[in-house]
């Protein structure tokens, strides 16, 4: 399964991993998943750190680097954003008015992934979501 995590699932699984449901860590650590974050998402996260709302212990690493090694360490992918992924954007419903959480949901339909979300906002969308209350 091709899985695309949203901001907080990821800095979740890198930092406090007890708060994802333990079906969430299994699938995440399945070696039949590929797992992903988009650059929007690692991109919202060095805007949260540059406003000092992350505690991210980066050490002597910058942020990216640390995120980067993060997603190394994790057997994470980084999606890039291609143009093509704007393509649902125009028939997405105003549930969410988050840009970074609507072009994940954008990703997510063109890739063809299910997004890892605890955002019931997020789970209205017609996306496949994975999240276990």
């Amino acid at each position: 399964m091709r899985l695309l995590l949203d901001t907080c699932t990821f800095l979740w699984l890198i930092g406090m991993p007890e708060y994802l449901p333990e079906s969430v860590r299994q699938r995440v650590r399945d070696p039949g998943s590929q797992t992903a974050v988009s650059l929007v998402t690692i991109w919202e996260c060095l805007i949260k750190h540059a406003k000092r709302r992350l505690g991210l212990r980066t050490g002597e690493r910058s942020a990216l680097d640390f995120l980067l090694w993060q997603c190394e360490d994790h057997r994470i992918g980084v999606l890039p954003i291609p143009i093509t992924a704007l393509r649902p954007l125009e028939r997405l419903p105003a549930i969410h008015g988050d840009p970074f959480d609507r072009l994940l949901i954008c990703q997510a339909i063109e890739e063809g992934m299910a997004i890892v979300t605890p955002d019931v906002a997020i789970r209205r969308y017609p996306v496949k979501t994975i999240w276990d209350d």
